[in-house]
């Protein structure tokens, strides 16, 4: 399994490199930015579009022509309408969230900025947002740019994740450590 999964992301690496290089080249890379956080909470969003990249009941054609709509619905650039297409024409829709995932790193590369995943208890203010990214920046060295939602099962507190380093201070994660600390006893 870890080696379909390798798989895929060299393969979305592939096609998400030559994306970012024509982009790059034509000094689009802040309008894929934007498309391409679109295109995310699409595919995030829709049950029926994440259906469609994965399963083998849909042909070629008819997986080009759906995402082809979409891409003409949501006004993407040629450029990733193209890719999209080209994607959906290799059978290799099944890689969109590497693709995404890989695009995204190669912008944030190209702008100096580091993405935070940021999973909290509660929805973030705009100031806490800008408080944490702030205090990151200062840490990182580097722009930093949040990744937030909300898990209410953390009850309280927050899980932060800046590259390799992860911050878990949620009160889920110290009830668990309790929890241990209290069987080691008994």
């Amino acid at each position: 399994m870890a080696n379909s999964a390798s798989i895929s992301a060299d393969i979305a690496g592939r096609y998400a490199q030559a994306l970012f290089d024509l982009v790059k080249d034509s000094g689009g890379i802040d309008a894929l930015s934007a498309q391409i956080d679109a295109l995310a909470q699409a595919y995030d969003s829709s049950a029926d579009l994440r259906d469609m990249t994965v399963s083998p009941l849909y042909d070629r054609q008819q997986q080009e022509a759906a995402i082809g709509a979409l891409a003409s619905k949501m006004s993407l650039s040629p450029e990733l309408s193209n890719t999209l297409r080209l994607l959906a024409r290799n059978r290799r829709l099944f890689t969109l969230p590497q693709f995404v995932a890989k695009l995204r790193g190669l912008i944030a590369d190209a702008r100096g900025e580091v993405t935070a995943d940021v999973v909290s208890a509660a929805a973030l203010s705009d100031d806490q947002k800008a408080r944490l990214a702030e205090t990151l920046a200062a840490k990182s060295g580097k722009k930093v740019k949040l990744n937030a939602r909300v898990d209410e099962t953390l009850i309280g507190g927050m899980i932060v994740k800046l590259g390799s380093q992860m911050i878990d201070s949620s009160i889920k994660s110290k009830l668990a450590s309790l929890q241990n600390v209290m069987k080691e006893v008994g």
